[in-house]
């Protein structure tokens, strides 16, 4: 997959020394990388690419896309060769990943999940963290060539723990989002200075993705470094996996359904922080500190409070 992340980690293989056979379901992508850089191949279906690789990497959007890369026609599994990793850097589901490691098992390969983070500018920098899972040896073997990628490896334990890692950190990723984007909107309604707000929350225990995300949704920049798409996708998991564990999640059930409106109004390929303005919307409200909203005017009376 040579999408967001895909190509630049692509990009940063082939920088290494690394002789890297391409294929991604936009065939264009894979010319325009390889008419960028040296030891890079094209080719046409997924089998054909791993037919001679040590090392095969796949970063795709979702489960459905892993499953037709890996086991659908003319994929990844017809093409291995005896001994080689297939290592899965996509957010899928950790169940359909445990069973295609089986499949891969019987085609005499070893298979890692490795979800990854650092969205779009930790693939470009080389700097994305990696969660594996698998055995340790074949986790041991690959480090070398993640290492070209990333800068922390954790390995999490047998098969499906690293998807299963990756989706417990979504899950707290996704509900700050929706917490921020409801602190600006009731900041705005009311008529606080935002920029002052964003300064107020970076110096209390909110810091953390305030100074990354709040400048963006202050002037309403909305492109994309991980899709609201994505994530209401990754909620989804999160979700499905909570199912399946018996554990409730009232709080990131609510947030994924705000993802979900957000596509549904058509914004699903920007960014998360781009859900901001399904609450906008309900709120009347515009969170931009080039659009100025009067203060909200205060009522005539207090509400009699009764003991």
């Amino acid at each position: 997959g040579l999408g967001i992340m895909g190509y630049p980690m692509a990009r940063k293989l082939l920088r290494a020394g690394h002789s890297v056979a391409l294929w991604s379901n936009t065939l264009e992508k894979a010319k325009k990388l390889a008419s960028e850089e040296s030891n890079a191949s094209v080719h046409s279906t997924p089998r054909d690419a791993v037919a001679n690789a040590d090392f095969v990497f796949l970063c795709v959007g979702d489960t459905a896309m892993s499953e037709r890369v890996i086991l659908g026609e003319n994929g990844v599994v017809e093409g291995l060769k005896p001994g080689a990793i297939v290592a899965d850097a996509s957010t899928i589901s950790p169940t359909v990943s445990q069973a295609m490691a089986k499949k891969v098992a019987e085609n005499g390969a070893s298979f890692l999940d490795a979800p990854c983070t650092g969205s779009k500018p930790g693939a470009e920098k080389a700097t994305l963290t990696f969660m594996v899972g698998g055995k340790r040896e074949v986790f041991e073997k690959t480090k070398p060539v993640f290492e070209a990628m990333g800068k922390q490896l954790y390995y999490c334990g047998d098969q499906g723990m690293g998807l299963h890692a990756k989706l417990s950190q979504n899950l707290l990723v996704g509900n700050i989002m929706q917490a921020l984007n409801e602190s600006l909107v009731l900041a705005a309604k009311a008529g606080v200075d935002l920029e002052l707000l964003v300064d107020i929350l970076n110096n209390s225990v909110a810091k953390g993705m305030i100074p990354f995300k709040a400048p963006f949704i202050l002037r309403h920049d909305f492109s994309t470094n991980f899709s609201t798409r994505w994530m209401e996708k990754d909620l989804s998991l999160v979700l499905e996996s909570a199912g399946e564990l018996s554990v409730p999640l009232p709080i990131t059930s609510v947030t994924q359904q705000i993802f979900r409106a957000t596509i549904a109004k058509g914004m699903g390929e920007d960014d998360l922080c781009g859900s901001i303005r399904v609450l906008e919307d309900l709120a009347n409200v515009s969170v931009r500190k080039d659009s100025p909203n009067p203060p909200h005017p205060a009522p005539d009376a207090l509400p009699e409070i009764i003991y």
